[in-house]
């Protein structure tokens, strides 16, 4: 049954989102890591439309590490939390130009341990950049695992990961990650999933447990 549940919710994925991909916009490695690190907590399409501006003021880690805090909230700031954002780039650019000569280390532990890099943002970065077949957990990912049975509410977003990726094929972790946030946003959202004649609903926790209650309420 749990092989037959992945193959279906697979196979749903590649005919609808085959060609899922991130929003982010970005052309190298420093413009990968600080998107993804503004992004937390905002869209991708906020983002993409400050950073053409940051990126122009401040093109590199040195740059960027050398800047003023108020001369980085003037290009952020219509993104929440852009005060913490500004402080943790600035930061992250001031480590990366005298310890790593602006070069992004490609493992996990040593990524997490930059200002500023997550264990979401680490795994981002590795999927988008180093081709690693990894399934990092946003807000949209952690919602359609939990609904589909692969995680629980109580789960951390580590947890999360972790049962994703023992549950779906190696080769299509990168994969999943990017399908599953695009279901989030295009089908199965937070406040109103558009369940009616989903695919997927025989797998759903958040469906069966909405019928229960019509059922009680009737």
């Amino acid at each position: 049954m749990k092989n037959e549940k992945v193959a279906a919710i697979l196979s749903y994925l590649h005919d609808n989102y085959d060609d899922a991909k991130t929003a982010l916009d970005f052309s190298n490695d420093y413009e990968c890591l600080v998107s993804i690190i503004l992004s937390a907590q905002t869209t991708d399409k906020s983002v993409n439309k400050v950073t053409p501006a940051l990126f122009k003021h401040f093109p590199d880690f040195e740059s960027l590490g050398k800047a003023s805090i108020e001369d980085i909230e003037k290009d952020i700031k219509t993104l929440g939390l852009y005060h913490n954002k500004a402080k943790s780039i600035n930061a992250l650019g001031k480590v990366m130009a005298s310890e790593y000569n602006g070069i992004i280390p490609s493992d996990k532990k040593t990524l997490t341990s930059l200002p500023g890099v997550g264990i979401k943002t680490a795994g981002v970065f590795l999927l988008e950049r180093r081709g690693e077949q990894v399934i990092p957990v946003d807000t949209h990912v952690r919602r359609i695992a939990i609904r589909l049975g692969f995680a629980g509410e109580n789960d951390e977003f580590s947890a999360i990961e972790r049962k994703l990726e023992k549950a779906f094929p190696y080769e299509e972790h990168a994969f999943v990650h990017h399908s599953f946030i695009n279901f989030g946003r295009t089908k199965c959202s937070a406040q109103r999933p558009n369940c009616e004649g989903c695919p997927l609903a025989a797998y759903c926790k958040y469906i069966s447990s909405t019928k229960g209650k019509k059922s009680k309420r009737g």
